[in-house]
């Protein structure tokens, strides 16, 4: 079954872009009529963030491209994209500090590493922080597509955070999805959409360690196949004011944020990622390092 499943995902990754987003429409409206606990949990998160219906509904397919547009992402031909804030990074980079990225579940988020690591990897290299996944073939399969030039990957244990720092000391960019939930331990409750998700602390904390420039991205998908646009702009002090040293208060300011991004498009918006969910315990080790 690994076998066929791995030549399936290869398969997938020569196929027009446009290809593997029809297919992935179908499939998350699947998704959505299968499964009464998917469905539920994504109308009921739209529902607190009052998303109109018709962005709701276009949410379902959109969760869907999501997924069939991986193979291509990871395995196959570089696909097309634009840009839109770069200056914001080519801003920070001359000033010599690192940049942390914030990116929700919004859009493609595979896309702003791919497209960073393409245009600015060769001077200031990207390290993204990632979950390795906990089927062996797919760990593997992922670990291997993400390497690539100007694109490193940092795991989420103590050594992967002392790697985020350091990147960031060096005048480099690192890459989160601060609307993760972390390990218990690694978080705090804080209120997204008016209501308290447990939201992770290592975002505020990396900001503050290498002094770094916070900027928020994210991958929009054109429509059609066409491709993407990662979007870029500045963390709002003056909207959400500067970022925090308590941590509580940090992570409502960077919920507020997130918040802020999903609204420019909330039809691309992963209302089905479990947010609300109470966080796993296990054995966390320290990251204040």
């Amino acid at each position: 079954m690994t076998a066929f499943v791995q030549f399936l995902f290869r398969a997938c990754s020569v196929l027009p872009l446009g290809l593997l987003h029809a297919l992935g429409w179908g499939l998350g409206w699947l998704s959505f009529l299968a499964s009464g606990r998917y469905r539920r949990r994504l109308l009921a998160h739209a529902r607190l963030a009052s998303v109109p219906r018709a962005d709701v509904l276009a949410a379902i397919g959109e969760a869907g491209k999501l997924v069939a547009e991986l193979p291509r992402l990871w395995l196959g031909r570089p696909v097309r994209h634009g840009w839109e804030g770069a200056a914001h990074i080519e801003a920070a980079q001359a000033h010599g500090r690192g940049v942390l990225f914030l990116t929700p579940h919004l859009g493609c988020f595979e896309i702003t590493a791919q497209a960073y690591a393409q245009r600015f990897g060769a001077r200031q290299p990207m390290t993204v922080l990632f979950r390795p996944a906990r089927q062996p073939w797919l760990r593997d399969l992922v670990a291997n597509a993400r390497l690539r030039p100007g694109l490193q990957t940092a795991p989420t244990t103590l050594a992967g955070v002392k790697q985020l720092i350091k990147a960031l000391k060096a005048g480099e960019v690192v890459g989160l999805l601060p609307d993760q939930v972390p390990p218990a331990g690694q978080g705090v409750w804080a209120p997204f959409f008016g209501r308290d998700a447990y939201t992770m602390t290592l975002s505020a904390r990396l900001a503050h360690a290498a002094n770094a420039q916070v900027l928020l991205a994210w991958g929009e998908r054109l429509s059609w196949g066409r491709g993407f646009v990662v979007h870029v702009r500045p963390y709002d002090e003056a909207a959400w004011g500067p970022l925090s040293t308590d941590a509580v208060t940090a992570a409502r300011q960077i919920n507020q944020t997130m918040e802020a991004l999903v609204r420019t498009c909330p039809r691309q918006y992963l209302w089905s990622y479990d947010r609300y969910k109470s966080p796993a315990t296990q054995r966390v080790p320290d990251d204040r390092a």
